[in-house]
């Protein structure tokens, strides 16, 4: 059975889970309506999409 011959220093297991980090997610405020969307994703609030109106969203 494999076991480790030392210790892993608390500096190397944290370089290794150096890029577990959670990411903020992006957002950016529609153009038209002013809400937050993704970037390069269509407006759920008004479905616009580089400044045109892609889905018609009713009310």
């Amino acid at each position: 059975m494999a076991v480790p011959k030392r210790k892993t220093s608390p500096s190397r297991r944290g370089m290794r889970r150096s890029h577990d980090a959670l990411t903020v997610d992006a957002f950016h405020e529609c153009s038209n309506c002013g809400e937050l969307k993704r970037p390069h994703n269509l407006c759920n609030a008004c479905g616009h999409y580089n400044g045109r109106e892609i889905v018609a969203v009713g009310l």
